[in-house]
């Protein structure tokens, strides 16, 4: 009944998000694009599919070693990406190409999914973290299509909110095949709201099997080789006011280093003209990325494109993660890490409380509380080179001791298709 109930709710406001979708569009055209993929009208596939779902961008980055790996260890497959944000698929084309196929994830309805589902005849489907969609789960499995969810975490809030809603969530989770969880505690609670204890097995996080290619290399050498040794910062995946603190913290790091650079990569595009125009306001010297312009005389570099970030970070000397001074819960720290450059974040890291509790332990990332505390670390670390390296192989020591997931993962996927 509850499964009925929840159908028709998304039945009923289905007009309304496609009314939503249209109102964004007038500003970013790109939303509107291929809209009827979310009705599940998508281009027929063939051969064995593997259908990877990554909600937006951070969870296709992560994606990325794993279906890589999947290509090589069997090139027949046909890889077909879904996202539910246009950032997320222009992220997994940037890195892809014309290597897999492409596709807005369908809406939860249950035509939407059917729909889907018959033109794109999935082999296996596999959710990244924890993107769960009732009628997406239950009708795979009523078509024997299994289910995996892969570097899955489960927060207590997330756990209690699921158990309140046992009745409807309990049928999903027993539909679920699969679960590769973070940690033993996310596997706890997976077990606690519905999942098979013989389903659900800790394999660690994939994101620590940071894959870095040589063209994304060679790129960030070429760039810091354009930035002749200037000191240089960068603040990635920021959200809103955060940019306004980061701008202002940087003001403070220019007064002890005047020939410093900040990189400042807003999360969402949307950002792009209101960060120019702050930081334009703010006194200081602005070069855009996507224009082209030089950055090697301005004090802020605007990283306006997308699917650069991990390119940017290893051009950098250190990183703060965004999503983590305002109460975001932060974005991944292994990013940076894994180029051997010190982390930084504020408090607010909920997101990636496993990820981060590990690089915490071995000193691998520094917790600031505000911009100012920011500002003195940024300035300080700048000033000690050896110090400076150093924090940076403990972040990458991290990485490089708790890799290995990946193996289990795609072992797991391999076995089923």
């Amino acid at each position: 009944m509850l499964q009925f109930i929840y159908s028709q709710l998304i039945r009923l406001f289905l007009p309304f998000i496609l009314l939503r979708l249209w109102w964004h569009g007038r500003r970013a055209p790109e939303l509107r694009r291929n809209w009827y993929q979310r009705l599940g009208i998508v281009p027929r596939a063939s051969g064995t599919v593997v259908w990877v779902h990554a909600v937006s961008v951070g969870e296709t980055i992560a994606a990325a070693p794993m279906v890589r790996r999947l290509l090589a260890r069997n090139p027949g497959i046909t890889i077909l990406m879904t996202a539910m944000t246009d950032t997320g698929l222009s992220q997994a084309r940037k890195m892809f190409g014309d290597q897999v196929q492409y596709a807005y994830a369908p809406y939860d309805t249950p035509g939407s999914i059917r729909r889907f589902l018959d033109r794109a005849n999935p082999r296996i489907l596999v959710i990244m973290e924890t993107e769960i969609w009732p009628n997406m789960i239950r009708q795979c499995r009523a078509r024997r299509v299994p289910v995996f969810l892969i570097n899955a975490r489960l927060s207590e809030r997330s756990a209690r909110g699921y158990e309140r809603v046992r009745g409807l969530a309990a049928p999903i989770m027993r539909s679920i095949s699969w679960v590769a969880a973070q940690a033993e505690k996310d596997a706890e609670r997976f077990r606690r709201i519905g999942v098979a204890p013989a389903k659900v097995a800790v394999t660690g996080s994939v994101k620590f099997d940071v894959d870095i290619p040589e063209n994304v290399r060679a790129a960030a050498a070429a760039l810091r080789q354009k930035l002749a040794g200037r000191p240089v910062w960068i603040a990635g995946s920021t959200h809103g006011s955060e940019n306004d603190e980061l701008l202002a913290a940087h003001g403070r790091v220019l007064a002890d280093h005047p020939k410093a650079l900040l990189i400042l990569v807003p999360r969402h595009p949307d950002r792009f003209e209101p960060v120019a125009e702050r930081a334009v306001k703010e006194g200081l010297t602005l070069a855009r990325r996507s224009r082209g312009e030089d950055p090697g005389r301005t004090q802020v570099y605007l990283g306006d494109t997308m699917g650069e970030l991990m390119m940017l970070y290893g051009a950098s000397d250190l990183a703060f993660v965004g999503g983590s001074l305002i109460e975001r819960g932060g974005h991944n720290p292994l990013e940076p890490a894994g180029w051997g450059i010190p982390v930084f974040s504020g408090p607010h890291i909920f997101n990636f409380e496993t990820i981060y509790q590990r690089l915490l332990d071995d000193r691998g990332v520094k917790l600031v509380a505000d911009s100012d505390d920011l500002a003195a670390h940024v300035s300080s670390l700048f000033s000690d080179d050896t110090e400076r390296q150093a924090i940076g192989q403990r972040a990458l020591a991290v990485v490089n001791k708790n890799r290995g997931a990946l193996d289990k993962v795609v072992d797991g996927i391999i076995e089923r298709v």
